[in-house]
């Protein structure tokens, strides 16, 4: 979906990125994460010819896209930013409808579009539509920034820390109807983020940019892997074994089908994170496993929780 082959660019003396490749496949939420200056939003600048490639090619739906027009190539893509970027003499309504009326869509389109967008992101109160930015909190007009950008229904979404002005409730929150937006859509998202734990929360793919380079890319598990770099273990932390429990379905780790009848019970799509939990909380060492009907399949052990993350 979209694809960074061997690419640099520079400010003056300044290198940064240096000789990257990167392939984002479709449906992805791959978050860049990094020290400041590492590149990261440079990166995914130039997705959308927000930056000036200096060497290398870039790609998107498998077009170069030096070959398609600017405008035509940033309306059909979204762009969130930390300042969100609201219009402050528009409402609500008006600034969802930006890109669409760009293309042209009647006004009845429009109308129910905004209406669907307001919906998604949890806006569908009576009257907000008609507010202005400035009688809006942060939360909120985070929001209406993520409604505007998936208006037009673009397949990629580019989103550079999009949650880091947000105070530590409200950013959760977003986080969240983030990761249920992406589930919903299955859209491509491409986010920037200098958090590490927001990192391991929402991507299914994660890059560690450093000094202009591609240091790591993988799943949440695989970067927070025992084998990674010293770079790497101090940027996730010393907890990120625990964290990286979350990652593994408990469906994927039952151990015996059938006939187990250990005293306390887990759901299958669970997380081995909360599975060892509820052991610890219980003091136990197995939990029965139970499909959706609540039935048992199987059982799922401590050991088979360490034996998988160690």
């Amino acid at each position: 979906m979209i694809e960074f082959d061997d690419v640099s660019v520079s400010f003056g003396a300044v290198e940064a990125l240096k000789n990257v490749s990167l392939f984002v496949e479709k449906g992805a939420l791959c978050v860049l994460v990094g020290p400041s200056g590492s590149g990261k939003s440079t990166l995914m600048r130039l997705v959308n010819r927000l930056v000036p490639l200096e060497k290398g090619t870039v790609r998107v739906r498998g077009e170069d896209i030096h070959d398609l027009d600017a405008v035509f190539l940033r309306r059909s893509i979204g762009y969130v930013i930390q300042s969100i970027g609201l219009f402050p003499h528009h409402t609500v309504a008006e600034n969802i409808a930006t890109v669409p009326r760009l293309l042209g869509w009647s006004k009845d389109v429009i109308q129910d579009r905004v209406k669907a967008m307001l919906a998604l992101v949890g806006l569908d109160d009576p009257g907000l539509a008609l507010r202005y930015p400035e009688n809006l909190s942060g939360g909120q007009a985070q929001r209406v920034g993520l409604a505007r950008a998936l208006a037009a229904d673009p397949d990629i979404l580019l989103m550079d820390e999009p949650f880091g002005a947000a105070d530590p409730i409200t950013r959760q929150s977003l986080r969240s109807e983030l990761l249920r937006i992406h589930k919903e859509t299955g859209k491509t998202i491409l986010l920037v983020t200098h958090d590490p734990a927001e990192a391991l929360e929402l991507a299914t793919t994660i890059v560690v940019m450093r000094d202009g380079e591609k240091i790591a890319a993988g799943s949440p598990l695989q970067i927070t892997d025992e084998t990674s770099t010293p770079f790497i273990k101090a940027l996730f932390g010393d907890d990120r074994t625990f964290r990286r429990l979350r990652f593994s379905s408990v469906s994927d780790l039952i151990e015996e089908r059938g006939g187990v009848d250990p005293e306390y019970e887990i759901a299958a799509s669970a997380d081995a994170g909360e599975a060892f939990a509820m052991m610890l909380a219980r003091r136990v060492s197995s939990l029965t496993v139970v499909d959706g009907g609540f039935q048992p399949v199987g059982r799922i052990t401590l050991d088979s929780i360490v034996e998988r993350h160690r």
